[in-house]
């Protein structure tokens, strides 16, 4: 696509009763690029990705996702467009309990139209990719906790969306755990060209992007 994937212009977001969450904020997001944002509880990261995810609107400045001005979206298109080009990787695994890892995969290309045939196929070869073929069959109550999210990534990731969202993706991982999730992401950012944000407390692991920012009373600075 011509110009960068996202593109937040001097966003503020505020909220009934005149607390101001976000001030002023900037950012441009190439395709292909990893963006960590690092900032602490409350500092208005959840917002920020709300914002970036069609969920919620400024309150001024504008927000273009793949290249759709947010706030002229209706909300049958800003619906397909989060369905269709955007991937979500969440605190909590957000799996659906009584099928299977295959299937829970399945499930945001099945969403999308894709053919059953090519919805297993590719499935199938991306949990490959990162050695859980083991998984396929599994519930998530048969799965560790970092199992069900790297399931979860790779559902994010299985429509080969236009931008993936990840919110504090790590928070309910042990070290190892988190390790291996953030690898995981870093791959499909490296070699499928996945555009990535992640929000993190985590200096450290926000790091892990290839651009990166800290979010601090409600303005945003690349460190």
């Amino acid at each position: 696509m011509a110009g960068p994937v996202l593109a937040l212009d001097g966003v503020w977001k505020s909220y009934p009763g005149g607390e101001e969450v976000l001030k002023g904020v900037s950012l441009s997001v190439d395709e292909g690029e990893f963006v960590g944002i690092y900032g602490r509880s409350g500092s208005g990261k959840s917002t920020l990705l709300r914002l970036m995810g069609l969920l919620d609107l400024p309150t001024r400045g504008s927000v273009a996702v793949l290249g759709e001005e947010t706030s002229r979206l209706k909300e049958k298109d800003a619906a397909r467009l989060r369905r269709e080009r955007l991937g979500y990787v969440f605190q909590g695994f957000n799996l659906i309990p009584h099928i299977t890892a295959l299937e829970n995969i399945e499930v945001p290309m099945w969403l999308a139209g894709v053919p059953a045939r090519e919805r297993r196929d590719r499935a199938l070869a991306d949990l490959a990719r990162f050695g859980l073929e083991r998984l396929a069959g599994r519930y998530p109550r048969e799965m560790s906790h970092g199992e069900q999210q790297r399931v979860a990534a790779i559902r994010a990731m299985a429509n080969r969306p236009g931008l993936v969202l990840a919110d504090e993706p790590t928070s309910s991982l042990d070290d190892e755990s988190a390790r291996v999730l953030i690898e995981l992401v870093t791959r499909f950012n490296r070699e499928l060209g996945t555009t990535v944000v992640m929000v993190s407390t985590s200096e450290e692991e926000a790091r892990s992007g290839r651009s990166v920012y800290r979010l601090s009373g409600g303005s945003l600075a690349r460190v």
